[in-house]
């Protein structure tokens, strides 16, 4: 009986990082940025509640999180020539911020964004 050989190559896994890893990364930044952008308020309106930060705090970095579900996902562009991995890092970048825009509208809806 004849021995099989296994002839299968080790292959480079396509994600470089965890999905919590990006997600994580991403909802950092936001943070950091809808944090600033809050501590820089100077006057604010008497009418909204006592804890009026809390909702754009929260909401902001979760939202911005599925842009780096979206840099995660573009992973297997990466793989491909140079043209390819300049496409999904800009595609990557433009999801970030779209999504970060938009926790930005949906955290600062009611208080800044009337």
């Amino acid at each position: 009986m004849k021995e099989q050989t296994n002839t299968q190559t080790q292959q480079k896994p396509v994600h470089s990082g965890s999905l919590i890893k990006r997600m994580l990364q991403s909802a950092a930044v936001a943070l950091f940025l809808i944090a600033a952008f809050l501590l820089s308020a100077d006057h604010v309106n008497p009418e909204w509640s006592k804890y009026w930060m809390v909702k754009p705090l929260i909401l902001t970095p979760m939202v911005a999180s599925l842009g780096g579900v979206l840099y995660y996902y573009l992973d297997h562009l990466r793989t491909g020539s140079t043209t390819m991995k300049i496409v999904a890092t800009i595609m990557g970048l433009l999801g970030f911020v779209f999504f970060l825009w938009m926790g930005f509208v949906l955290g600062l809806n009611g208080t800044f964004w009337n």
